[in-house]
């Protein structure tokens, strides 16, 4: 188990190192994701954002869908959403409902989106909650096929897209990566 955790942690190691050493004129696809400009106007480091996401992801995928659901026996998707921003960022916040989730943060234009920023679906007179990943992807829990990574440019998902809001505290907690799972509980 020490080898894996070892493993994993010289990987991410080395995929920042490559990240930071790389340097190109002209932004593109992922790289625009990961080297978007803050409000302020410095470069926001969504390395780190884009690591815990992809952690959780890895965790948490092919949980089933269960409403109400916070644990990896069952999740629904704003379940999905608190447990991620608890277990991987770090914040103190209660547990929150899709409806919590669409007052929080500011507003962003499906354009400027980037990875941690949170996604939100109108289905069926609903709400579903997802996070932007890179790419136009998007992780969440789906009631059909549990967590996933789903696809923002799929005609369904573009025909029910609602809004996006982005957290801003998310980008200054403390990342936590994958524990394997010690702290989590599949009861």
């Amino acid at each position: 188990m020490m080898n894996r955790k070892l493993a994993r942690t010289l990987l991410l190691l080395s995929f920042i190192a490559l990240a930071g050493c790389s340097h190109s004129d002209k932004k593109s696809g992922e790289a625009q994701d990961t080297a978007e400009m803050s409000s302020e106007g410095e470069q926001a480091d969504l390395i780190p954002v884009i690591a815990a996401l992809h952690d959780q992801m890895h965790t948490w995928h092919g949980t089933p869908y269960s409403w109400g659901g916070t644990k990896l026996s069952g999740v629904d998707c704003s379940g999905f959403v608190w447990r991620t921003l608890k277990d991987r960022f770090n914040l103190p916040v209660e547990r929150l409902t899709t409806r919590d989730l669409i007052h929080m943060g500011t507003a962003v234009k499906p354009k400027q989106l980037r990875p941690g920023d949170l996604v939100f679906f109108r289905i069926n007179g609903g709400m579903h909650v997802g996070f932007y990943d890179t790419n136009r992807q998007f992780l969440h829990a789906s009631t059909s096929k549990g967590v996933i990574r789903s696809s923002l440019d799929n005609p369904y998902w573009k025909s029910v897209f609602y809004q996006a809001r982005r957290l801003n505290k998310e980008y200054d907690a403390g990342i936590s990566l994958n524990n394997d799972g010690m702290s989590l509980s599949r009861n």
